[in-house]
């Protein structure tokens, strides 16, 4: 099989790897000229483990190859994944601009039947939206070829994307035409060996999928960092009361770990997106907009501990940040908790020093050089007057206690992930600081 794949972003390019490491050809676009030198030249533009192989592998064998046409990509191609992005406008909808702008340009170079399949996020309705533009540019030309549209959300996970691709939980696809689906489950036959389920349902329904998916996880993190809050207040342990609700298998224990908020690409963009696709049509969802504001909340509840800590006035106070990334394995800064302390922090008065494995040139992108930027996890730490863990990276689990009391002008951590034990912090001489624990110090 041949598909084309539009879009080299971390949908797009996760997935063209992924199934030309199953077989097909795989022919990825992208209007960024640079971009797909890079690419052709080896240079992977995002950081996920295990992506560089699959693409050095696949680019050897010559299953999978990049492109700034589309048009030579559609060339005897059964597929063709519109994979580019759908960010957030000033209301919270999905801007769908670059969904459409493919979508004509497909209709422009069509000329044999092909399924269109869209693998961005997108709302309700997007893919009727889809085959109107597809059609119009074919009537444009007086071309009379068929072809049909799909719904294939993705399910990724940041930092585990290749295991998730090849191993997926499920498959999801929207679409109302026999021939593409059959189409779709040959693609995806490969899949199917290991017994992973394939759902076929109406594609509505396959866009709402998506939406319905990140939203529920992004309620079961508010939710429990609401409850640690209130632990806080009552003198209980978050972790303790997680664990205690985590074993009941309805509840389950993923997605609800205490923490600074959530982040990312997907889960504030795509939360804000069903809110108004429910306002477009009549529906208030009330409990995901009380999600958004105890998410919003929660951004800020590091910041203002170490407010507190120092009487209220931060200025001249050095403060360590340990993880910059909005979660671990990924250089991913977009609506990052750590984005918000840094922010607040500079704007009052203090200096800011930081670390993270392998986001920092990302960060650049968002704080510039407002930060300093530290080689080393403990060489963030001297002089500081204070630390902050914002992303769990696997080099922060074990506090190298002797080290950082050497370092630091005053032992506090403010510990944004619940990754150290209180009370092996107290008996080291340091203040310490979770979420929903009991202070420490």
């Amino acid at each position: 099989m041949k598909i084309s794949v539009v879009g080299t972003g971390y949908v797009g390019l996760v997935s063209g790897a992924c199934f030309a490491e199953t077989g097909v050809t795989v022919t990825c676009v992208d209007v960024n000229q640079s971009k797909i030198a890079a690419l052709n030249a080896g240079q992977i533009p995002i950081w996920e483990p295990g992506l560089d192989d699959v693409v050095r592998r696949n680019t050897e064998k010559q299953r999978l190859r990049f492109t700034t046409s589309l048009g030579d990509s559609l060339a005897d191609a059964d597929a063709v994944f519109i994979a580019v992005g759908t960010p957030s406008g000033e209301d919270g909808s999905a801007d769908l601009s670059y969904v459409l702008q493919v979508a004509s340009e497909i209709g422009r170079h069509l000329d044999h039947y092909i399924v269109v399949v869209t693998k961005s996020t997108v709302p309700v309705g997007t893919s009727r939206l889809v085959k109107q533009a597809v059609q119009k540019e074919l009537d444009a030309r007086g071309a009379k070829v068929e072809f049909d549209v799909a719904s294939n959300p993705e399910f990724l996970k940041e930092g585990n994307a290749i295991e998730d691709f090849l191993k997926p939980d499920r498959i999801v696809i929207g679409t109302e035409a026999e021939r593409a689906q059959k189409l779709m489950e040959k693609l995806y036959k490969p899949f199917l060996l290991n017994g992973h389920p394939i759902i076929f349902m109406d594609i509505a329904s396959s866009e709402l999928t998506k939406y319905a998916a990140n939203a529920m996880l992004a309620t079961k993190i508010s939710f429990m960092n609401d409850v640690a809050n209130l632990c806080e207040l009552v003198g209980a342990d978050a972790m303790l009361v997680r664990k205690g609700i985590g074993s009941d298998p309805r509840i389950g224990a993923q997605f609800i770990y205490p923490g600074a908020g959530y982040g990312g690409s997907c889960f504030p963009k795509d939360v804000k997106a069903i809110i108004k696709t429910a306002t477009e049509y009549g529906h208030s969802l009330e409990i995901l907009k009380s999600v958004e504001v105890v998410n919003e909340r929660q951004k800020d509840l590091i910041f203002n501990k170490i407010r507190i800590y120092f009487g209220g006035n931060l200025k001249g106070k050095r403060v360590a940040i340990w993880g910059l990334a909005f979660k671990p394995n990924t250089d991913d800064m977009r609506e990052a908790p750590a984005l918000t302390v840094v922010r607040r922090l500079l704007e009052h008065g203090a200096e800011v020093v930081a670390y993270d494995p392998v986001a920092m040139h990302e960060a650049k992108k968002y704080v510039g050089n407002s930060v300093t930027y530290s080689q080393s996890a403990y060489e963030a730490l001297k002089d500081a007057d204070a630390l902050a863990l914002m992303t769990e990276w696997t080099e922060f689990r074990i506090f190298d206690y002797d080290v950082a009391k050497q370092l630091m002008k005053t032992p506090a951590v403010f510990d944004g992930r619940n990754v150290y034990d209180p009370a092996e912090m107290k008996a080291h001489g340091f203040a310490y600081y979770g979420i929903g624990r009991k202070t420490e110090s």
